[in-house]
């Protein structure tokens, strides 16, 4: 296989893959555009999220339903369940400011990175991202058309459903600040201290906290698999543009 490289743009290069086959021992080149979508901002964000998410997934599940230990030992050995809620509050803090920073991005990155492409707040906007969730429709989940839908950026309905994601991953900073407010007199958990009166009590804010809790594992669940079937299915680097910033694109 022989890879040749040739300057074309300041963010994307032209690639010639030649692949073993045909008379000559070689098929026709298959040229490829290699062009940086993602920042260094925007991937940071997605791997602290993920490792934040994890830990908070995993001690929050544990904070809403605690094993009960007996023990006979000294009660200063059973601080366990202290230290996870630790864990759970400093994941906390490490989820909200990385979302701070992708909101910052959100206006301050490059085209792919925008809010546009997440809240479509014109009617022309709104019409091409419905187009587009259809498209997305047909190839990954009925899977009736097999032409990959070609997109430099998010496509339409992943655009959409990070959006969500989004305004979840808010509301999810505010009823758990709101639950910490009346244990801590620092200053982030007492902005949220006004959330817990005004859903009616502690019980309705943890039962949504616990709700948006699922929200974000099936979210994970869905957000692999597509990724993996997108790397398969397309081959445009879906997954390692999450470390390098960069994806391929067949140039037809």
């Amino acid at each position: 296989m022989a890879i040749t490289t040739e300057k074309r743009a300041p963010q994307a290069d032209s690639i010639a893959l030649k692949v073993p086959g045909g008379m000559a021992g070689y098929a026709a080149p298959a040229v490829f555009d290699r062009v940086y979508i993602w920042e260094w901002p925007v991937r940071l964000y997605h791997w602290v999220t993920v490792v934040s998410m994890l830990m908070l997934i995993a001690t929050g599940l544990i904070i809403g339903r605690p094993p009960a230990f007996m023990t006979t030992g000294d009660a200063s050995a059973s601080q366990w369940f202290g230290n996870v809620r630790f864990v759970h509050f400093a994941a906390g803090y490490v989820f909200c400011f990385a979302l701070v920073i992708r909101i910052y991005w959100m206006f301050m990155g490059n085209h792919y990175s925008r809010w546009y492409n997440f809240y479509p707040l014109t009617p022309t906007w709104a019409r091409r991202q419905f187009r587009g969730i259809l498209q997305v429709l047909k190839v990954d989940i009925l899977q009736v058309q097999k032409e990959p839908v070609q997109v430099r950026g998010h496509n339409a309905m992943a655009a959409l459903t990070y959006g969500v994601v989004f305004l979840a991953s808010i509301f999810q900073i505010a009823t758990g600040f709101g639950l910490y407010a009346p244990m801590s007199d620092a200053w982030l958990p007492q902005l949220f201290a006004w959330v817990v009166p005004a859903m009616g009590g502690d019980a309705n804010v943890r039962i949504w906290h616990h709700l948006l809790t699922w929200f974000f594992i099936v979210f994970s669940l869905i957000h692999i698999y597509l990724s993996v079937f997108h790397e398969v299915v397309e081959a445009e680097g879906e997954i390692s543009s999450m470390v390098s910033g960069t994806k391929y694109f067949h140039r037809h």
